[in-house]
């Protein structure tokens, strides 16, 4: 039996990434985010949606580029931190401890220790109501070297991403299958 609930934001799981930007007095921040998307794939897009009120919002919206860096599970205690603590009070890297690393395409840092960083320059900017929603080009993106195999496909399962849903950080799971596998033909087990 299905039970109705009001309207909600009920997309789960959806993916915890840390968004860097360039700050005030040249001290970069940094923003937990969970509501992160592709949006597009050619050219390269993704979109974050961030409350107005939020100080990297004012930032974003002010550098019109930030980077997306993907966190491993391992660091969920620092990526809390990062959502809870406002850049306005807070230098985020030195307190937290992540190091800042020149992005290539843009102003803003990629973040060290995150196994991937996805440089983006905003395309459009959407007022949504509780938050406003970037779509970005991606212009840059890097790996960690322990990410990919020999031919430089992703090793998903060693970027050890998490995902947010109902207040709760997750940890992702096994492979459980490959894009494609059901066109085959479905066939009952055993005959």
């Amino acid at each position: 039996m299905k039970i109705a609930r009001k309207p909600s934001a009920a997309l789960l799981p959806t993916p915890v990434v840390l968004l860097s930007v360039t700050g005030e007095a040249d001290t970069p921040n940094i923003i937990t985010l969970a509501w992160a998307g592709t949006v597009c794939s050619s050219p390269p897009m993704l979109s974050v949606a961030i409350r107005p009120s939020r100080y990297s919002h004012e930032l974003v919206s002010a550098a019109r580029e930030f980077v997306v860096n993907i966190p491993r599970a391992d660091q969920v205690e620092k990526v809390d931190l990062a959502g809870m603590w406002s850049g306005r009070d807070h230098d985020k890297f030195a307190e937290i401890g992540f190091t800042a690393l020149p992005a290539t395409q843009v102003a803003a840092p990629l973040i060290a220790e995150c196994p991937v960083n996805i440089e983006c320059v905003v395309r459009h900017q959407l007022a949504l109501g509780a938050h406003d929603l970037f779509i970005a080009e991606i212009v840059a993106t890097h790996y960690d070297e322990d990410v990919l195999d020999s031919r430089g496909r992703v090793l998903t399962d060693k970027i050890a991403a998490m995902a947010y849903a109902e207040g709760e950080y997750w940890s992702l799971g096994e492979q459980l299958g490959k894009y494609g596998q059901a066109s085959k033909p479905l066939r009952p087990k055993n005959g």
